[in-house]
């Protein structure tokens, strides 16, 4: 099991954003950021210092910028809960289109896509359930309605997929993480409110290790809280503060294939980057 975070310094980043929310490492090893503040996407390419805004905000009034994942053709998809619409970004061709002009969503947040699948996840809020979309942006299914049993929710938010294609919901209000298999059957279910280590006050994003460990950014502890498929507390990290492995009401969080653990520390106006390690690898 990971038991130790190195934290990775993220150049430049810190003097140009103002409310980064949630970021992305594309195929191609690219960082793709969402600053709801600038109303804008960052498109920083790693090897290069600068870092260019993709879309700039008079293109789209972009004014509820949450998630974002990658697609298919090494394309992009974000969602705009303000806007009630899914994009697409084709970097390729440097453009930006809406997904489907015919679908009717209700606060959209997270977003995933399932290649397995070939299919679009995505936390519709505002109706308090999961919308499954084809490749297309058609609505497929749909998971849940607002309650407190299994399967149910009170404002979903953010969600996330792992390698074996089980699905991980941050069920906000209910305060609890609920995870799915493919077909949308439950497989567990944890958490709780209070002001307690282990327990939940405000959780944003969340993400997976290659271990199965399971990280929630929590705004109001300014802290990751790590648990495993049970939802049995491991381990906490971070502080409210300014100083690197401090936050200021964390949002998004992504880990990609290596176990880099990237944190949208919001408003801090930067992004921290940290690697899971274990004893073997000291």
């Amino acid at each position: 099991m990971a038991d130790k975070l190195n934290q990775i310094p993220f150049g430049k980043i810190k003097k140009d954003l103002g409310r980064p929310v949630s970021m992305i490492v594309s195929k191609t090893n690219q960082y793709w950021i969402l600053d709801q503040k600038n109303k804008s996407i960052f498109h920083v390419n790693t090897k290069k210092s600068e870092i260019p805004h993709y879309i700039e905000k008079n293109k789209f009034n972009l004014n509820s910028l949450v998630s974002i994942c990658n697609f298919k053709n090494e394309q992009i998809l974000f969602s705009d809960s303000y806007l009630n619409t899914i994009f697409l970004i084709d970097p390729e061709n440097k453009k930006c289109s809406v997904l489907n002009d015919s679908l009717k969503l209700e606060k959209p947040t997270g977003i995933i896509f399932s290649a397995a699948n070939n299919e679009i996840w995505v936390t519709e809020t505002g109706k308090h359930r999961i919308v499954i979309l084809n490749d297309k942006g058609d609505i497929k299914r749909t998971i849940g309605k607002r309650g407190i049993g299994k399967g149910e929710f009170n404002f979903p938010t953010h969600i996330w997929m792992d390698a074996k294609g089980l699905v991980y919901v941050v069920d906000a209000m209910n305060f609890r993480v609920q995870i799915f298999d493919s077909q949308g059957i439950v497989q567990s279910v944890f958490g709780t409110n209070g002001d307690a280590t282990g327990n939940f006050a405000s959780p944003k994003g969340i993400a997976t290790d290659s271990y199965g460990n399971i990280y929630v950014a929590d705004a109001l502890f300014n802290a990751v809280q790590i648990f495993d498929f049970n939802g049995n507390f491991l381990y906490t990290f971070g502080s409210q503060g300014q100083d690197a492995g401090q936050f200021w009401m964390p949002s998004g969080i992504y880990i990609d294939d290596k176990d880099f653990v990237y944190v949208s520390d919001t408003y801090n106006s930067r992004i921290q980057i940290f690697h899971v390690t274990t004893d073997a690898r000291k």
